[in-house]
């Protein structure tokens, strides 16, 4: 008789069992994955939640408390899923960039239907996967695509992706479409009884976001129910191991996008039946606090199936018969969310968050705010009373104008995560440990993030980045590279001369990072503008364009200089140098005017070229709104 794993909602965080599985009798996997919610569920004792359907799958189910995913976005989240390798590593930390695959590489569906499974995905892809092999991975994929279709007496893999609760739902008009008619009036969240987390400030606005939020999460259990309705009508529940995951946190402002426990830390069921009950690490309805990431669901499910895992995955398996040890981290990265530029990493050991923000210079929102979340009423009118001086306390925090360069969090103690422990002397241990572990891991891995986009383009062209730095490790000095921007982020007036003297440097992201340098330290850095003013004719686009940045923002006399260069970066042959110049100049905000008709000239231009996601666009749209237009 055939085995049946069903792995819904990315459940896949188990403990060391072995099962070995022989060709004969092989586990089948069915895997459900909804969109957008951190563990907001009555089984994970939140009260305000109804989602009946899952909460009785919890109680015959193996719950994980520390399941992250590795990014807080779905497409950054869906490539570490597909390919079992952190995206940092191999380009595709950016939202939908179409990165090149390292050579190597393969999704894990493909290692399935090498083994004779059939393999099925209904129905969202978005892998950040310039040319996905679909014909290796998949037999099917397609909204009609279903394990029920496979040939007699073949394993099969089928996933299942519920977009309900996705971020778009819970707003207006989406909500009132699609999620308020699932509703019986008693299913409809109440406003007045909605938690207001504490960095953000109680207004109906809020309130009502977070109802919606929650609606969403209930017509989504609804939908997870007929799943489950349909898998027992179809006599194989018995032979089945289910799992429910979400792609990552909550779809709320603070939360989607970036690295908070609200933004990566997921649901994760297991259900195993009576007879795979060996295979759990708990009882039914109990939970387990190992650490696991996406990263890891790829070699698990390899190694549930009896696949051993290929080298080339990051990830390690927890479950199977080449489980390995639990982790004692779990790595987060966020780089370009739509139009809008940033590099923060993040360490979790399932209590302390340790995050490192690589642009502190750089806002939460305002000039780094996304036009799609902008939708959101919460996000739109939290930023208004920002801008009014309405904010105070902790609803002010993720509206300041800039980032620390480090943040720790005890995240039992303080879930909300608004008490920054990074500069308290009793958690110096704890702060230095995480950092060290974050070093090593960037090296391990050869973090990409140092590179602008543009220059990872630029540098590299077609080729996989992952493939070229292995092959020749000097065409990314990523060690000294790291050390300049480690330099650059202490905002250090006494820095100013070293990183005047790194101007000079061979390397471009050296001269790059000695930019940004001089851009945190601000006004006491407007004696180095002279030392910077040939980089704005640097064969490199990426150090022209911080260079006009900083000249813009330090040198009045020379500002009009710094502006031309930004316009001719707006026509660049790179759209990603593009979208760079596009949000320097929003971020000068009205010192951008004076070259106003020809942003909108370079806005008019791209919208004929039809090109990056109309992220250029995005980013020029809202620069121009700023200026009056």
């Amino acid at each position: 008789m055939q085995r049946i794993v069903v792995a819904s909602l990315i459940c896949l965080g188990l403990g060391v069992a072995v099962f070995a599985a022989d060709k004969t009798d092989r586990p089948n996997v069915v895997w459900i994955t909804v969109e957008d919610i951190s563990p907001n569920l009555g089984c994970y004792g939140d009260a305000y939640a109804l989602s009946p359907n899952i909460d009785k799958l919890a109680k015959r189910s193996v719950r994980y408390t520390n399941a992250f995913s590795n990014a807080g976005v779905c497409a950054v989240a869906r490539t570490t899923l597909i390919t079992g390798m952190y995206a940092a590593s191999i380009g595709s930390s950016y939202m939908r960039c179409a990165a090149t695959m390292p050579e190597a590489a393969r999704g894990y569906p493909s290692y399935l239907r090498d083994a004779g499974y059939y393999t099925t995905n209904n129905v969202k892809t978005d892998y950040n996967w310039a040319r996905a092999p679909m014909d290796q991975m998949w037999d099917d994929s397609s909204r009609k695509a279903h394990y029920k279709n496979r040939p007699d007496g073949k394993p099969f893999f089928a996933i299942f992706n519920i977009t309900t609760s996705h971020e778009s739902k819970l707003r207006d008009p989406t909500y009132t479409k699609s999620i308020r008619p699932r509703l019986n009036d008693d299913e409809v969240h109440d406003p007045a009884k909605a938690r207001v987390p504490a960095y953000m400030p109680d207004i109906p606005e809020v309130r009502k976001n977070w109802a919606q939020y929650y609606d969403s999460i209930t017509a989504m259990d609804k939908q997870v129910g007929q799943l489950l309705d349909e898998l027992d009508k179809s006599g194989l529940a018995d032979n089945t191991i289910i799992v429910f995951y979400g792609d990552h946190g909550g779809g709320m402002p603070r939360s989607k996008r970036w690295l908070f426990d609200s933004s990566t830390r997921v649901p994760l069921l297991v259900c195993f039946p009576k007879k795979y009950q060996n295979m759990a690490p708990v009882k039914p309805g109990e939970s387990t606090d190992r650490l696991v990431s996406f990263v890891d669901f790829g070699p698990t499910l390899l190694s549930l199936c009896g696949i051993d895992p290929p080298d080339y995955m990051q990830g390690k398996a927890f479950l199977g018969e080449h489980a390995d040890k639990p982790r004692d981290f779990v790595y987060q990265y966020r780089d370009r969310m739509d139009e809008r530029y940033d590099f923060i990493r993040s360490v979790h050991d399932g209590r302390f968050n340790y995050i490192r923000n690589f642009h502190p210079e750089r806002p939460w929102f305002h000039d780094q705010a996304c036009q799609y979340n902008l939708k959101t009423p919460a996000l739109a009118k939290w930023m208004e009373l920002s801008e009014q001086g309405k904010l105070k306390g902790d609803a002010a925090m993720y509206m300041a104008p800039t980032k620390p360069a480090e943040q720790l969090f005890d995240t039992q103690a303080d879930p909300d995560e608004v008490n920054n422990l990074a500069d308290d002397p009793k958690y110096a241990k704890q702060i230095d440990r995480m950092r060290k572990a974050l070093n090593k891991w960037q090296r391990q891995i050869v973090d990409l993030g140092f590179l602008t986009e543009a220059e990872l383009h630029d540098r590299f062209g077609k080729e996989s980045p992952y493939d070229a730095v292995r092959k020749k490790p000097g065409r990314y000095p990523l060690k000294r590279i790291r050390a300049i921007a480690d330099m650059a982020n202490s905002g250090a007036a006494g820095n100013l001369s070293a990183l005047v003297d790194l101007l000079r440097d061979s390397e471009p992201m050296v001269r790059y990072w000695a930019l940004i340098g001089l851009i945190t330290i601000g006004e006491p850095a407007a004696p180095a503008t002279g030392a910077a003013m040939p980089l704005m004719k640097d064969q490199d686009v990426t150090v022209r364009l911080a260079a006009a940045e900083f000249i813009a923002r330090r040198d009045p006399a020379a500002r009009d200089k710094a502006l031309a260069v930004l316009v001719d970066g707006l026509s660049n042959d790179n759209v990603w140098a593009r979208l760079e110049a596009a949000n320097i100049l929003d971020r000068l905000d009205a010192m951008a005017q004076p070259v106003k008709p020809a942003m909108q000239a370079a806005l008019d231009a791209e919208k004929q070229r039809k090109s990056g996601f109309n992220y250029v666009i995005r980013a020029l749209d809202q620069a121009i709104d700023k200026l009056g237009g």
